[in-house]
């Protein structure tokens, strides 16, 4: 019994030694990080001197004082309100087409999946600002259809929709989720339905629609986390112009933050948009006992 339990502390030590560094990372880059920036929510801080504790100023500044804090706000909730349904959409019709069997479907997938790989590149930023340019391949493009050039970036009307197609495109991760969920679906219940005289669009929302509305709650859930944290597209293409339209939440508490070195404001803006993801988060779970079928 002895040798048994020394055997048996030796392996819970080594399991420890080899646990470590992850609970050392989780420590030193999750936890310490994030209670310092609970602190420097209420703090003056500029990196160069030491945190001055204000109370809840930064909060006052940021709700009455902020001129851009709602108007970046708003800009992420509309991006987030149209992005996300048409992803979802896109994703699920994509899933559907590459669902069939055929020789050529693994290429197709590898095809759909890679701008999800690419998509919050620099280089796939860069590239979609140029095709997008006045004198970039969408307006010659459209040209061909006797079409005026159209100044995509620069225009109030049309610059959020650019960006929200960039986040349309990177569709491939919640498309192989999708993808996944459709293959689970017993084949048995479509030949029950198709016996019983049901047709593909039927046996979709009867049947497919149901059993994957889990995966769609998972889905809904990343996405919509992701779209109140964008930054990438705005920063990288359009710098929140033109006035201020594609100023998102993210690019505005990086200007704050970094550019103009209010760390404490920057913290407080961070903590606001942690508190909006979970209440729009706690909102879908508690709709979800409506809509999703385990």
């Amino acid at each position: 019994m002895r040798k048994l339990s020394r055997t048996l502390g030796q392996e819970k030590v080594a399991g420890y030694v080899f646990i470590l560094p992850f609970i050392i990372g989780l420590i030193v880059f999750t936890v310490i990080p994030f209670f310092t920036s609970l602190y420097l929510a209420f703090t003056e801080y500029d990196i160069l001197t030491p945190p001055k504790w204000i109370g809840l100023d930064n909060f006052k500044r940021m709700f009455f004082e902020d001129k851009y804090f709602w108007k970046s706000f708003w800009v992420t909730f509309k991006f987030a309100l149209i992005q996300v349904p048409i992803k979802l959409l896109v994703s699920l019709g994509v899933a559907l087409i590459l669902s069939r069997k055929t020789k050529a479907i693994p290429l197709y997938r590898a095809a759909f999946y890679i701008p999800s790989l690419m998509g919050g590149s620099v280089a796939v930023a860069l590239t979609w600002k140029q095709l997008f340019s006045y004198d970039g391949a969408i307006n010659h493009i459209t040209a061909l259809f006797g079409m005026e050039p159209v100044k995509w970036l620069s225009n109030p009307d049309t610059a959020l929709g650019v960006l929200i197609a960039l986040g349309v495109w990177q569709f491939g991760s919640s498309m192989l989720i999708f993808l996944a969920a459709l293959k689970n679906v017993p084949e048995s219940y479509h030949e029950a339905a198709i016996v019983d005289g049901a047709g593909p669009v039927k046996r979709f929302f009867k049947i497919v629609l149901p059993m994957i509305t889990p995966i769609f709650f998972f889905n809904l859930i990343n996405q919509t986390i992701g779209a109140f944290q964008a930054f990438n597209s705005s920063y990288l293409i359009t710098q929140g112009k033109p006035l201020n339209t594609t100023l998102y939440y993210g690019v505005h508490l990086y200007n704050r933050a970094f550019t103009y070195y209010e760390m404490g404001y920057g913290s407080a803006m961070a903590w606001f948009m942690l508190l909006v993801i979970a209440a729009f988060t706690a909102l879908i779970f508690r709709s979800s006992t409506a809509w999703v079928y385990y």
